[in-house]
This record gives structure tokens, C-alpha cells and sequence, in this order.
């Protein structure tokens, strides 16, 4: 009889080396991990649909294009002025924002946001309006500093009128977007030009990390459920050290790390605060943005691609943007972007397992199988191992959910030295409870393993196939026995 995992298993036999039944009918396949991007929770590239300005780098693509053909993209950026969202005080443009967004929830993807104060291409990142209702602030000119009557306009970051504005637009932009499964991480970007935490580019003011904090105290007190980012340059663009007073309380505020500088200046400057990132990544996933590719290449900080994998894996990164046309980037780096997928975030492989050719229906056995995370970062979040069972139609006979080992524990290392770590789960198909079992028909199965949640839905993509188009991958197929 022609079936699902009789299918699956024909597929097998070229990506998994299979060894003959022992004497105790033991199978063991070793899965090959076929190489290929990972759409993953917490980990992927991120899309600039708009990059301050909402001219880059979405505007040239087609309401339908979604830019499939990139491996490995997850999530759509989307940075734009304060002034673009709430033009008049408390009327809100979030068309802006969810129109392009549901281009890519569409395809199961995500939206990560950066909502800016101050730019240094116009005049009124802060609303107009809040500066008409009396906050204080400071004309400027770029590369110079503060001029009487200059183009661009800042906020004074610590003005009560400002912050009171502010606080109210968080609260608005929270109601709709924190907890949304659909946003992946908000950057803190309220304060600098850019929003990346630095005035160097504007008013070049000195601010203490009090007012710095005061903006981290902001954010923490409205998204309390989504993922936030501070970037590496709150603490100073290229000031050293693996602790700094802002990113230090920005992390115990359960807030995350980003650094906007990567490939800015050549070599040996294409970074400074990796040695930042290693208090952050061991418990949330670092953010990574390269230069606008076009410009770095100018600069020659590019070079050949290398250094953006370099920066993957010194500081462990599981988000890297795509910060210009994005198949011009693709067309002119794909090979160091497919070794990239193979690193960036998290990498679950299934490197051996082990079951028995026959089961007795109502008698536990059990499955062996050994792991390894080939990723640069944790699987944070987490998930624990399901094993299924399938009939010769595809349907479900038994699932065993084993949460005595998280997955989020499961230790990262450099490339070709990653831990295995084994679990043996004990399955019983069909158990009796008080002389009752479920109706089990003996015959052939197809085994699958997925990694979840507790109750056994699959939610992390393995690196292997075949599977059941729902993360489950194959195993091989046994023989259920008659109690």
C-alpha cells in the first residue's frame, strides 16, 4: 500500500545512512544536514523596508514580492520617524507599518520596528507638534553641531513636554504591538539620531546615562512582553569593554543588544563591541546591521564577505540585516550568505537515532537520539522532543511529548566542535489506563521526530529531510505488534 512515510522513506535513503537491524531489530539512521537556511523562531535576516527614510529599501519592490528567493529571511525592518506615525497629536499613520507587515505575516514571517526621534534628513522627526506645545530642543547642522537656524532639529532628550509626548506615543505604539506574535523584537530608537543612542551626527551635546536610562525605563515600562534592543552605540560607537554602565542596566532590564556598525569603517575598525555582546548573548538573541552595503563596499570595509560572517560569530548573532537592495546583496554574496545560514542563531541537528523494528502495542519501549546545536546562539526558545507515530495513511497513531530535556539548554560551540547531548525517551503506544487503552490497529508505522512544544505541536525547522511539510522529520518505519 502506497503511503506518506512509505514515500518518506524512499526520499531517506539519500540523506540518511541507515544500518542493517541488529539482532535485537534495533534501526539506526544518521541524518545529513542538508545544508540548506532555517526559518526559525528568534533567529534569521531582517528585511530594511525602510531605513528612516520609507524610500529604502521596500519602495522598489512589488506589493507581492516578498523577497522569497532570500534564504533565510524572516523578518521585515521597518524604521521610520515618529513624525511619520503620529503626525497629529493622537492620530496615528500605522497603515505605514501594517501594510508592508502583512506582506510577510502573510508568509508566516515577522516585523521587528525602530521609531526615531531625530534625523539628519529632516527637520521633524519628533512631531512638529510636540515641539509647538513647548518642548525644548536645538537646531543643528550635520557634522557640525548645534547652529542657529539650522535644517534639522533635536529634541532635548530629558524636556518633560518631550518625554510626556513620548510616553503616550510608547503607550499607543504598545497596545498595538507588544505581545503580537507577529514582532520579533523594538528597537529603543527614541533617542539619538537615527534613533541609534549617539549625537554625534546631530546636536553632538554630551547626555548622561541617566537620560539614557531614563528612555530604557520607557520602553521596559510599556513593552513588557516583546523583545527589546538598545544599540551598542547608547554606551559610546566605539567606546571598548565587555561592561558599560548603560548596556549593563539595558541587559538587567531583560533588554537586548544591537550593534549598527558593522562593516562601517574598514578593517581593523569593522567593529568594536563584540566583546560587549558576550554578557548578552548567553540569554538573548544579539542583533546584528551591517553598513548600507553600498557604501561599505565604497569604503572598502567590505571586502569579500568574510568579515559579516566574522561578525556572526564573534558575537554570536542571530539576526543580521539586509541593508540595501536586497538581491543586489544576495546576487553579489551568496555563497558567504549560505555559509551565514549555517551559523547565524541556532542549528539543530540530529546527528544519530536509534528504535526498534517491532513494538508491542501497549508496552513501552524506547528511542534514542543524539543532538547538537551547530548554530553560534541558543534556542531560546526552547522546545522539547515529540515522537510520532503514523499509519500507512498518514494519520496519527501516538504522540510522546519528552520534556525531560529543553532544548534551550542544549550548548552552542565553534564550528565542527559543538557537544552532542543524547536523550532516550521512553513510548508506550496505546498505555492502558484502568484496563482501557485507545483502538490501535497493528501494522507498519512511520516513525517522526519534531522539536516544541510540550503538548508535541512541532515549531523549530530541522535541518534534515525528509519530513511532513509540518516539521516532523522521518525516521523510518516499524512494525506495531498485536498485544
Amino acid at each position: 500500500m502506497h503511503s506518506l512515510w512509505m514515500t518518506l522513506g524512499i526520499l531517506l535513503v539519500f540523506v540518511v545512512q541507515t544500518s542493517a537491524a541488529d539482532s535485537a531489530g534495533e534501526q539506526i539512521v544518521q541524518p545529513v544536514d542538508h545544508g540548506k537556511a532555517l526559518i526559525n523562531p528568534g533567529m534569521g535576516w531582517t528585511l530594511h523596508y525602510y531605513s528612516n527614510t520609507i524610500t529604502n529599501y521596500g519602495s522598489k519592490l512589488e506589493p507581492s514580492d516578498t523577497v522569497d528567493d532570500f534564504p533565510g529571511l524572516s523578518c521585515v525592518y521597518l524604521r521610520v520617524p515618529w513624525s511619520f506615525l503620529e503626525p497629529q497629536e493622537g492620530r496615528f499613520n500605522w497603515a505605514l507599518l501594517d501594510t508592508p507587515a502583512q506582506r510577510w505575516i502573510d508568509k508566516g514571517k515577522q516585523i521587528a520596528l525602530r521609531i526615531s526621534s531625530c534625523e539628519s534628513w529632516t527637520r521633524w522627526a519628533t512631531p512638529r507638534w510636540v515641539h509647538d506645545a513647548g518642548a525644548k530642543g536645538y537646531d543643528f547642522k550635520p557634522g557640525i553641531g548645534v547652529v542657529e537656524n539650522g535644517p534639522y532639529w533635536e529634541p532635548n532628550y530629558k524636556d518633560p513636554v518631550f518625554l510626556d509626548k513620548l510616553d503616550r506615543f510608547l503607550a499607543a505604539l504598545a497596545r498595538r504591538y507588544d505581545g503580537n506574535p507577529n514582532v520579533a523584537f523594538v528597537d529603543i530608537g527614541s533617542f539619538g539620531v537615527w534613533g541609534e543612542g549617539h549625537t554625534w551626527a546631530s546636536s553632538k551635546l554630551p547626555f548622561d546615562d541617566e537620560v539614557r536610562r531614563i528612555h530604557v525605563d520607557l520602553y521596559v515600562k510599556h513593552f513588557k512582553k516583546t523583545l527589546l534592543a538598545i544599540s551598542d552605540d547608547f554606551a559610546g560607537p566605539s567606546t571598548p569593554g565587555a561592561h558599560l554602565p548603560i548596556t549593563d542596566y539595558a541587559l538587567s532590564k531583560g533588554v537586548t543588544l544591537r550593534d549598527d556598525s558593522i562593516c562601517v569603517q574598514p578593517p581593523p575598525n569593522s567593529w568594536y563591541h563584540a566583546e560587549l555582546a558576550q554578557a548578552f548573548w548567553p540569554k538573548l538573541p544579539v542583533v546584528l546591521e551591517h553598513e548600507h552595503y553600498g557604501p561599505s563596499k565604497e569604503r572598502k570595509a567590505w571586502g569579500d564577505g568574510s568579515l559579516l560572517l566574522k561578525s556572526v560569530e564573534d558575537y554570536h548573532a542571530s539576526y543580521m540585516s539586509i541593508h540595501w537592495w536586497p538581491r543586489e546583496l544576495l546576487d553579489e554574496n551568496r555563497p558567504i550568505i549560505d555559509r551565514i545560514n549555517r551559523r547565524m542563531g541556532y542549528r539543530l541537528e540530529l546527528l544519530r537515532a536509534a528504535f526498534p523494528s517491532r513494538i508491542r502495542i501497549g508496552e513501552p519501549f524506547s528511542v534514542s537520539t543524539t543532538w547538537a546545536n551547530v548554530g553560534v546562539a541558543p534556542c531560546y526558545p526552547g522546545g522539547v522532543i515529540t515522537l510520532t507515530l503514523k499509519d500507512a495513511k498518514g494519520g496519527i497513531v501516538c504522540v510522546a511529548a519528552d520534556d525531560s530535556f529543553n532544548f534551550r539548554d542544549l550548548p552552542t560551540g565553534p564550528e565542527g566542535k559543538a557537544q552532542p547531548h543524547t536523550i532516550l525517551t521512553a513510548v508506550t503506544v496505546a498505555m492502558k489506563t484502568e484496563g482501557y487503552a485507545p483502538p490501535v490497529t497493528p501494522g507498519p508505522c512511520g516513525l517522526f521526530v519534531s522539536i516544541g512544544d510540550a503538548d508535541g505541536t512541532p515549531r523549530i525547522a530541522l535541518p534534515h529531510e525528509p519530513n511532513d511539510t509540518h516539521k516532523r522529520l522521518y525516521l523510518g518505519s516499524l512494525e506495531l505488534v498485536a498485544p
